[in-house]
């Protein structure tokens, strides 16, 4: 099979490798899609140490061809998502049953569990509460599926930011209460005017960045929350202690590693997105075969117009 094999800088290449076997617990899948998360952004751009190679893809769906003697509850040609923490950019991958949820009916390339799981839990963390008023910094992927599922919740305002007029009207499409384009209007203003000079009860934090940061403490109520989803890389982040503390911020850091949170987060998101309570319909953006895994990078990198999330494909067969 073929699998993606990250050797340099910005430099994955193609190797043909044995297809994985199975262990009586697992599962095999044939790898449909495969995304490309901004948490991998850093690795490929940097390369792996001088001599060593990495094997990047966490967020894989597809269809089970084989099934081991242990593995409960799939059959071959069930159509899943699934969790692995590598190898994910290759034809075939092996994992627990365990870490495989159901994909129902839906197209493969929308059915994303591991990010639909992180959104999940950073809302749950987040515990959004009928009537709050809740702000959403950045509408990219994550921002969009985040405020989707607040939007489950029954927030009174959802107020979603962006730099983006493609993003803000996409976000507008989803149902945002109001959008706020950040380099016309102060967004700190907007949120006190319309939640009765108060503050947003919750704020999403969904883009990495060292400004969208910075913002969350003015868009915040006294004794509201700060949930950070954007995955911070690169240089260190400062923030205005001193006043976040005084303010009695709750700050929920929206990223999980417990293994059962993962799977929490997958079950809840798989079973939304498979009822249609959860629509992707529009997230993926840009698709790339295997071969063109690089160019899949770039594109996250460089967010053109129009973008949202990147995927690797394969061919069905």
């Amino acid at each position: 099979m073929k699998i993606a094999v990250l050797r340099g800088r910005e430099a994955f290449e193609i190797d043909e490798v044995d297809v994985p076997s199975i262990a009586p617990d697992e599962v095999l899948v044939r790898v449909a899609v495969s995304g490309v998360c901004a948490s991998e952004l850093e690795p490929w751009v940097e390369g792996p140490p001088d001599g060593e190679v990495r094997h990047l893809g966490h967020e894989v769906s597809g269809v089970v061809t084989e099934v081991g003697a242990d593995a409960a509850g799939f059959s071959v040609g069930d159509r899943v998502g699934v969790w692995v923490t590598e190898r994910g950019f290759a034809e075939y991958v092996a994992v627990r049953a365990a870490y495989c949820f159901a994909a129902g009916d839906g197209p493969l390339d929308e059915a994303l569990a591991e990010p639909i799981a992180c959104a999940a839990n950073a809302v749950e963390a987040a515990d959004v509460r009928l009537g709050d008023d809740v702000v959403v910094i950045g509408a990219g992927f994550m921002g969009n599926l985040v405020q989707s599922l607040v939007a489950l919740r029954g927030a009174r305002r959802l107020i979603v930011a962006d730099a983006r007029p493609d993003a803000l009207e996409r976000a507008e499409r989803l149902g945002a209460t109001r959008v706020v384009d950040v380099t016309r209007e102060s967004l700190p203003d907007v949120v006190r005017s319309l939640t009765d000079g108060r503050g947003a009860d919750v704020t999403f934090e969904c883009t990495g960045t060292q400004a969208a940061l910075s913002t969350t403490g003015d868009t915040t109520r006294m004794s509201g929350k700060i949930a950070i989803v954007g995955y911070h890389q690169g240089s260190s982040r400062e923030i205005p202690l001193a006043y976040w503390n005084w303010m009695a911020f709750t700050i929920v850091n929206a990223h999980f590693r417990e293994v059962s949170t993962i799977m929490r987060g997958m079950s809840i998101g798989m079973r939304l997105l498979a009822a249609g309570e959860l629509s992707m319909d529009g997230l993926v953006t840009h698709r790339f075969p295997l071969e063109r895994i690089n160019d899949a990078f770039a594109t996250l990198r460089d967010k053109p117009e129009g973008f949202v999330k990147a995927v690797v494909t394969f061919p069905e067969g």
